[in-house]
């Protein structure tokens, strides 16, 4: 057998295995009860419902505002319309250029 045919046989054994057990998984759902057989107690006190015993004797008191959080503060910009970000602030100004010095002659040495 070459390699080949003996891949193909490996593969299909894994397929006819995963097929078997998908059957059976689907048996198993066939046979299954389709209801519980658990019934609730009768009480004769007719309380109904269960409860939480640990029940705040008072209510949480709501929040009375604070310290803003540091996330909440508003943007610098905002961009409603079609602009751009570099637009919504203006470029700071250049610094006006350095007086200009006459320039020295060279001293010309005999």
């Amino acid at each position: 057998m070459t390699p080949d045919e003996e891949l193909m046989v490996i593969f299909g054994a894994l397929h006819v295995i995963a097929l078997a057990l998908g059957v059976v998984l689907f048996m198993m759902f066939l046979r299954s009860d389709a209801t519980s057989s658990w019934k609730p107690p009768e009480d004769d006190d007719g309380g109904g419902g269960g409860g939480n015993d640990r029940l705040p004797s008072t209510p949480k008191p709501k929040p009375t505002g604070g310290v803003p959080l540091p996330d909440a503060d508003p943007a610098r910009a905002r961009l409603r319309g079609h602009g751009k970000l570099r637009d919504a602030h203006p470029r700071p100004l250049r610094r006006e250029p350095h007086p200009q010095t006459p320039q020295r002659r060279p001293v010309r040495q005999v």
